[in-house]
Parts: C-alpha cells; sequence; structure tokens
C-alpha cells in the first residue's frame, strides 16, 4: 500500500481525508491517505520522516504552504511563481512541489461561482500562501485589479510587491482602513485567511461596520462551517455567496492526479467531503 499524507496544524477541521480515501477505494488503488498534525518547529524532522517512510506524497496546508519549499527537491513552474506549495510527489526519491490552489480556485470560480475575472477589480484578504494563490489565479486570469489586506500589512505588501513582478495585473496592499472606500468597485471580495474556520465560527474577517454590496460576488476558502459568518453577511447583502468546499475538492482532485497519474472520480470527492462535513 502507498500512503499519503496531509501535513498541517491544526487538522481537527480537514475533510480531505475522507475525500482522498472515497477517491482511491473508487478506482480500487491501493493508497491510503492519512492526517499528520505537524508542530511548526517540528516541519524539517517531519519531512525528513516522510521521506524516510517512502510516503508517495503528502498535501500541504496551513501554516506551511509556504515553509515547506526550502525542504523540496524541486519545484514546478508554477509553484516557484506562486510562492507556495500545498502537494508533494516523491518522485523516487525526489521531492517536487506542486501548486494545485490557484488551477482548483479557478476552475471552482467559473463552475460553482459562476465568475469570470478578466478585467474584474477584486480584493483579497489574507497574504498567506492560499492567498497567493488566490491572487495568482486572478493575476493569471486577467483581472484588472488585485487589492489584498492583511491583519499584518508588512505581509500583504511583500505579497503584492513579489506578484507584481510576475503578472500585468495592478497587485496593490490595502490598509483596512481604506477597505469600505474600496469595496463599491470590487467584483469579487475573496478570503483566503482562516478567519471564521471552525471552531471560530463567530469570527468575520470583515469588521461589522464593513456593508458589502449586492453586484459583487464573495468567495469565502474556508468550507467548515459551510456557511461562514463572511458567507452570511454577503447573503444579506444580496451578494452572490459561495463556500470554499468547491475549490478544495477540485484542488484535492488535481493532487489526487499529481499522486497516481490518473483522473479523478470528482463527483466521488464531491460526495465524500460533503458527507464529511455535513
Amino acid at each position: 500500500m502507498k500512503t499519503v499524507a496531509l501535513i498541517g496544524y491544526p487538522l481537527s477541521h480537514s475533510i480531505s481525508p475522507a475525500m482522498h480515501n472515497a477517491a482511491f477505494r473508487r478506482l480500487g488503488l491501493d493508497f491510503e491517505y492519512v492526517p499528520l498534525e505537524v508542530a511548526l518547529d517540528d516541519l524539517a524532522k517531519a519531512i525528513d520522516g516522510l521521506r524516510a517512510l517512502h510516503f508517495a506524497g503528502f498535501n500541504v496546508t496551513v501554516p506551511f504552504k509556504e515553509k515547506v519549499m526550502p525542504y523540496l527537491d524541486d519545484i514546478t513552474k508554477l509553484a516557484q511563481t506562486v510562492g507556495a506549495v500545498n502537494t508533494v510527489k516523491n518522485q523516487e526519491g525526489k521531492l517536487v512541489g506542486f501548486n494545485t490552489d490557484a488551477p482548483g480556485f479557478l476552475e471552482s470560480l467559473r463552475e460553482d461561482a459562476g465568475f469570470d475575472p478578466k478585467g474584474k477589480a477584486c480584493l483579497v484578504i489574507g497574504a498567506g500562501g492560499a492567498g497567493k494563490a488566490v491572487t495568482a489565479g486572478l493575476a493569471e486570469s486577467r483581472a484588472k485589479t488585485i487589492l489584498i489586506y492583511d491583519v499584518i500589512e508588512e505581509k500583504a505588501q511583500e505579497m503584492a510587491d513579489y506578484l507584481s513582478d510576475n503578472f500585468d495585473s495592478t497587485i496593490q496592499a490595502l490598509p483596512l482602513a481604506s477597505i469600505p472606500a474600496s469595496l463599491p468597485k470590487i467584483h469579487l471580495l475573496i478570503n483566503s485567511s482562516p478567519i471564521g474556520m471552525y471552531p471560530k465560527i463567530d469570527s468575520s474577517p470583515l469588521p461589522e461596520n464593513i456593508k458589502l454590496h449586492n453586484k459583487m460576488t464573495v468567495y469565502d476558502l474556508v468550507y467548515n462551517p459551510a456557511e461562514t459568518k463572511l458567507l452570511k453577511q454577503a447573503k444579506a447583502a444580496g451578494a452572490n455567496a459561495v463556500s470554499g468546499l468547491g475549490m478544495l475538492v477540485r484542488q484535492g482532485a488535481l493532487a489526487f492526479t499529481v499522486f497516481t497519474g490518473k483522473p479523478a472520480p470528482l463527483e466521488v470527492m464531491f460526495a465524500a467531503a460533503r458527507e464529511a462535513l455535513f
């Protein structure tokens, strides 16, 4: 049996094991997917362990999508451009990093939200690894303007500077105080931060006094709970509100293909994800 892992912290909220194991069973593959919580200071030891134990590969989630990169032997061009890795394949002892978040997000944005970012103004909340993937995907799809907000302003600025060197879109950091004035022109708002994730379900990345509008799409990468406080705020404003479950499944399907070399049974993964979540 080949073993694939998910590393990150915390992982109690994750439904990825249920999703991948259902797909392995459907295709009759001798694979197993296991969650491995890794403390921040133990990342290097964890990578050494996964390599020594000949894991077939592993997915990477918060807070390691950027931090894992120095420990890999090779990184695909897309992952290098994004500046984050969420999928790693063990190719005969060589650990190769991929990013399936960016294409998985774009597929979900178009299929689940019915939104084409070309020529649009976007606001991304959160400047971590997921935020980089989302922003790179939007820029690659020729979004006109991408504003980035993070509670750590320097982090947002660093991300804007990094991605501006790779894309033609206007990519700028945005302080919290400037969000209210910018929102009326925003077509797409994305939460790529963990704010609102179970168990802190009463939190929103936006203060209550910041009002959304009914001509925008709000996409929350958080999928547990299924309806976050941000999505409730969006629905109350009449906006198009979309959960991150679609991105989770679609990036997972792309990772499944990286691990196995086979097309993923997408509907099986969606069904398993919904069952694990609800």
